[in-house]
């Protein structure tokens, strides 16, 4: 699974849609209650959590991106709650507080991580008493903060929030905005014009009917995303994965990453978050979808509403697949030294022209290895070859050398040079440490100045007496006088 993780900390979504509060009591049960065949939970910790819309933006502040959260609420204890919960991670809560009304609130009584009951206490706000005015403070709200975001995700659980959700996205289209909506209910037709959809497999079925097979879902889904003019739909499909479908491509099915499910309550809230995140900070809408899919793996291994950090991202990613190794080009290997370094792995660097490999360079790389968690080894073109070793080097290309590295099971990845030193590309890498063979002197090793300014260290290995190419290539000169005889030996 070969995906960058983008840098979210600029990624700026506002988040719409529904809030909620929930709460959750934790306590053993050991015996059936006495008053009705219902286990007796001893309650002994609870706890409060953002739901709903508020657990989108955190969400997407987990992954270090921007969220603003827009929504109604009451006047009352769970709204400030709310705040309490949102403000500290990141989030601009611009709540709308109606007097009168409840803040939705769900209690759920956990026990061994099981949830046992949950209990809600809500008031639909669609049936407040006063909805347009509740409208009309929401929609002056949006009409504010929208500018400042390139993606506006609408998270609905069809309480009320989003009674007016067609003209509030014919306002973010008419400003060229990224719309993406978690949907609800049997009537889509509200969605519509809508970049990116994300119902799960029930929720679509109730609109388009059931999916015997992939390709009935693919069928019924495109003909779906034709008529609400979206730019694509994605159908969450639980242990089934995941289905893209995108205007003009073919159908992307993805497969589930999830090893141990303990709560799926707030896995639809991470795929979103993670959709609407990546978006914003650029990726193209396939990977996009993979990395949604990746962290939903990881949420359902939590218990209760949870979010995922861009570290767990990385942790899951390496679990999944193995990590890329062998010839890359130079701003591949930034990128890999980048997730190691934040995958907490140290670096290692080395450099030279390894034009007939033996046994004291390969001695020699298994300690610069055994240093570190990555080794990187840095290659000398040809031409740089020719003007450090002589007319007649190097005997091998510059491909068979680095082929022939990257063989190496101490070797993680060869990178090839085209300066007479590495010390431009040594600088860019900055690895935890620059290691040369022989008699150099630390000091005056190409790049070791820079290493050192940016934290890391040098160190010279001690090569195996009596191994050098060049003494090879005078052994062989002397036993038959040719040179690319014995090589094609």
């Amino acid at each position: 699974m070969q995906i960058t993780i983008p840098d979210f900390s600029q990624a700026k979504i506002l988040v719409v849609g529904d809030l909620m509060l929930d709460r959750y009591w934790h306590g053993p049960t050991s015996r059936i209650s006495p008053e009705a065949p219902v286990p007796v939970v001893k309650i002994e910790e609870s706890e409060e959590r953002a739901g709903g819309a508020g657990n989108v933006a955190l969400n997407i502040a987990a992954l270090n991106g921007l969220p603003s959260l827009v929504g109604i609420t009451g006047q009352d204890e769970a709204a400030q709650i709310l705040k309490n919960q949102l403000t500290p991670h990141g989030v601009d809560c611009q709540f709308v507080e109606l007097a009168g009304c409840t803040t939705i609130t769900k209690l759920r009584v956990l026990s061994r991580h099981q949830q046992l009951i949950r209990l809600d206490f809500e008031d639909a706000f669609s049936q407040n008493k006063e909805p347009i005015e509740s409208t009309k403070l929401l929609l002056n709200v949006f009409t504010e903060k929208m500018p400042q975001h390139e993606v506006i995700l609408f998270s609905d659980y069809q309480k009320g929030t989003l009674a007016q959700l067609p003209e509030l996205i014919r306002l973010a289209r008419a400003e060229n905005k990224k719309i993406i909506i978690d949907p609800k209910g049997s009537d889509f037709s509200i969605y519509r014009g809508a970049t990116l959809l994300t119902p799960n497999l029930s929720e679509l079925e109730v609109i388009v009917g059931t999916c015997q097979s992939d390709e009935q879902l693919v069928e019924k889904a495109e003909k779906l995303r034709q008529e609400l003019e979206l730019d694509a739909l994605l159908v969450t499909r639980s242990e089934k994965g995941m289905t893209l479908l995108q205007a003009g491509k073919t159908a992307v099915h993805l497969p589930t990453r999830a090893r141990d499910v303990y709560d799926v309550t707030g896995a639809g809230d991470t795929v979103i978050a993670t959709l609407a995140a990546s978006i914003a900070a650029g990726m193209n809408m396939v990977d996009a979808v993979k990395l949604a899919n990746l962290a939903a793996s990881v949420v359902v291994g939590k218990v209760g509403t949870a979010t995922v950090t861009v570290h767990e991202l990385r942790a899951a990613m390496r679990q999944l697949s193995d990590v890329e190794q062998g010839i890359v080009a130079e701003e591949r290997l930034i990128t890999l030294v980048k997730d190691a370094r934040n995958h907490g792995e140290k670096v290692i660097m080395t450099n030279g022209c390894f034009d007939i490999l033996h046994a004291g360079h390969v001695t020699y790389l298994e300690q610069a290895k055994s240093l570190g968690d990555r080794l990187i080894v840095a290659v000398n073109d040809d031409d740089s070859v020719k003007r450090i070793k002589g007319p007649e080097r190097p005997v091998n290309t510059m491909t068979r050398r680095m082929q022939v590295l990257a063989g190496l099971s101490c070797v993680d990845w060869v990178v090839p040079f085209y300066e007479d030193t590495p010390t431009r590309l040594i600088c860019d890498v900055a690895p935890s440490a620059l290691v040369k063979g022989g008699d150099n002197n630390p000091d005056d090793i190409p790049g070791g100045q820079c290493v050192r300014e940016q934290g890391g260290e040098v160190l010279v290995m001690e090569y195996v007496d009596n191994c050098s190419t060049t003494g090879l290539i005078r052994s062989i000169r002397s036993a038959d006088g040719s040179v690319e005889s014995k090589i094609d030996e």
